[in-house]
Order: structure tokens, then C-alpha cells, then sequence
């Protein structure tokens, strides 16, 4: 986990920022997210419930989103900063998201209150399922 101090600060500082603009209105459970690519961009995004529950979206899954119609795929880090006291652990959909992206992205859980925890994806999420990519088929 190669991820500088002021680099975790600066992410959850955007995670943050991410974490006040979400749509909670059922659970009050906002979620922020700050996703580290590559290049040095940072793609935000925040949760966004649903009266249909299975349509809410995690602020990890938006923030992957946004950095995939940017044009953006690699990724080094994602900060999650959480409303409450404990330091919670992204879902079970989010860190498959991840995955897919690879077992080395550093995880920052924190909360307001200042606490924050450094992890992997990997660590989060041994025994990810994973398919072989296939190279793409030209007519």
C-alpha cells in the first residue's frame, strides 16, 4: 500500500465532499467515495437511494462509473468516508466492482470523526469471482 499520507488526506477530504451531496432519504446512511485513477484524476461520487431498493447505487459503484465514461480504468486507491462512529466496509457488490479493476487498489475506510483504516481490495474480498477476458472477436 504505496499511498502517501497527504494523497489519503486530499481523498478523504473529496470523499467527504462527496458524502453531502447523497440521495438518502430512507436510510440516512450517506456514503461518500473518492476513487484515485492512475493518472492522478479523482472521480467522486455518492450514494443514491431508491423507493425500489435493489435500484439504490453505492457511492463506490458511481464513483467507478463516472471514471469509466471518462475514459478512465486504472486505479490505485478509493477513499469511502461514512457518516457514523464505526468505520464500516464497503458492500459485497461494491468490492466485486472493485475487483475487477484489481486486488492491489488500496481501500481507505474513514469517518467524520477522523478514524480511517488502509486495506486492499484483495483483503476485502479473497476469492473474488473472476472470469478470463477474452481477446475481443473481429467479423
Amino acid at each position: 500500500m504505496n499511498i502517501s499520507k497527504p494523497v489519503i488526506a486530499r481523498l478523504i477530504k473529496a470523499a467527504a465532499a462527496a458524502r453531502l451531496k447523497a440521495y438518502a432519504p430512507y436510510s440516512k446512511f450517506k456514503v461518500g467515495a473518492a476513487l484515485l485513477a492512475a493518472d492522478g484524476r479523482v472521480f467522486t461520487g455518492c450514494n443514491v437511494e431508491n423507493a425500489s431498493y435493489g435500484a439504490t447505487i453505492c457511492a463506490e459503484r458511481v464513483a467507478v462509473g463516472s471514471a469509466i465514461a471518462a475514459g478512465c480504468t486504472g486505479f490505485l486507491a478509493v477513499a469511502i468516508v461514512y457518516h457514523q462512529r464505526e468505520l464500516a466496509d464497503p458492500c459485497g457488490l461494491c468490492r466485486q466492482v472493485l475487483h475487477e479493476f484489481g486486488d492491489d487498489i488500496v481501500v481507505i475506510r474513514a469517518n467524520l470523526g477522523g478514524g480511517c483504516e488502509c486495506t486492499t481490495v484483495g483483503a476485502l474480498l479473497p476469492g473474488a469471482f473472476s472470469l478470463k477476458r477474452r481477446k475481443e472477436v473481429r467479423e
